[in-house]
């Protein structure tokens, strides 16, 4: 395998500096799995160069969660500890930022009990959910970066040994980071000028809604009251800006959770709960699903739905072009972080409240009101790709094309 160090290094920066954007006299969690303990330890070391007032570790393993559904008992499954819950909170109270290294396993939990699967899930996502808010609304800078694990690179290259398809996977992830770039840290912030272009086009525009078509698809979806379109780096509550996702090539916003109709067909696998669910599609009707099908993972797909009412509506509609550099390695990810960039998609469950103008400063109600969807699962699938075409509408009835074809015209 090639000297990944130099690579890992920049990587870091990229994660401390562009990520998060840790400034002096703030703190960092880093969330992480055993594969991402050496890029974890470079990301610490470039927390402390920043500033950084402590940076703290929560480490988690493949092995341990297995365990965990095949020895735990069912209550095991049927609460959470409070605890975490008050500790996350509590250091995002003291100005400590996030950043979550993983190197996740997309059928992690094929072989687990889906009761269990589906109980833990929904517990966790109940009890988790008072301090979701702090990422949501942009009072907690957080960045999400990736590194191989050996489950998630056999799931692409099934017939490599571990070592090759580990390999190859990092040469996919250092080209879809630019990690590949002389100085990457720059790059990023060229590409983020690039989509904030897109970004204020579309804010501009003020559409009143989109029209996707394409092979299974056909779906009118309104835009909420005071949508807000965000490309690239978003900005805390303080005015800081930071990239959520790296990578990222998307520009989002929030649909209006009660007038979305027609049908709407996947493109790519989605992961999910260590599950793989693949040719799926949703019929909608007033913003709710009435309708879905799934060749595979039926069942952990209506499961997530019935996780609760705002499950079955969309929080998400992002824009991402066909020719895009991760959809042009021509690979399935199996990982959404990546795949969702290669493609346009939407998301159940819940709406980010900086997707509305003022948003982070309302309320729930208010928020629905403007027809941001709440749901305690905010979960992306894809939907885009070389036969998709986007029109947008304004008020007036003034049609423009947005996608042609899978990308952008405009």
């Amino acid at each position: 395998m090639k000297d990944l160090k130099p690579y890992l290094e920049k990587y870091a920066k990229l994660a401390v500096q562009v990520g998060v954007n840790l400034k002096e006299k703030e703190g960092l969690v880093i969330t992480t799995t055993t594969d991402g303990l050496q890029l974890s330890r470079l990301i610490a070391k470039e927390a402390y160069l920043a500033g950084a007032k402590h940076v703290e570790l929560v480490l988690n393993d493949d092995e341990m969660t297995l365990m965990r559904y095949k020895y735990g008992k069912d209550f095991v499954f049927e609460e959470y500890p409070q605890w975490k819950v008050s500790n996350t909170r509590d250091i995002y109270e003291d100005n400590y930022h996030h950043c979550f290294v993983i190197s996740p396993n997309p059928e992690l939990l094929k072989e687990a009990d889906p009761e269990k699967v589906k109980t833990s899930q929904k517990v966790a996502s109940q009890v988790v959910a008072p301090v979701m808010k702090y990422r949501m609304t942009g009072i907690t800078k957080w960045v999400i970066v990736a590194v191989p694990s050996v489950g998630w690179a056999k799931s692409i290259f099934k017939d490599e040994p571990d070592e090759v398809a580990v390999e190859k996977l990092w040469n996919y992830i250092i080209k879809a980071t630019r990690l590949d770039h002389e100085d990457p840290v720059k790059s990023w912030e060229e590409h983020n000028a690039n989509l904030k272009k897109y970004e204020s086009f579309l804010n501009d525009a003020d559409f009143e809604k989109v029209l996707l078509k394409g092979p299974g698809t056909d779906l009118e979806v309104y835009l909420a009251e005071d949508h807000n379109w965000i490309g690239g780096s978003n900005d805390s509550n303080e005015g800081v800006a930071y990239m959520a996702n790296i990578p990222t090539e998307e520009v989002f916003t929030t649909p209006h959770a009660y007038k979305v109709n027609g049908t709407l067909k996947a493109t790519k696998p989605l992961s999910v709960n260590g599950n793989l669910v693949e040719d799926f599609g949703f019929t909608f009707k007033d913003g709710k699903v009435i309708d879905f099908y799934a060749e595979k993972g039926y069942e952990t797909l209506d499961n997530l739905m019935k996780n609760d009412e705002g499950a079955v509506r969309l929080g998400e509609i992002a824009l991402v072009q066909d020719d895009s550099p991760i959809s042009n390695t021509k690979i399935l990810f199996n990982n959404t972080l990546f795949d969702e960039n290669a493609s346009v998609h939407f998301a159940l469950g819940r709406a980010y409240g900086y997707a509305i103008k003022n948003g982070t400063s309302m309320n729930q109600e208010e928020l629905d009101k403007k027809g941001a969807n709440f749901s305690l699962i905010h979960v992306d699938f894809m939907v885009g790709g070389p036969e998709l075409d986007i029109t947008a509408y304004k008020k007036d009835g003034t049609e423009v094309v947005l996608f042609k074809n899978g990308n952008w015209v405009i």
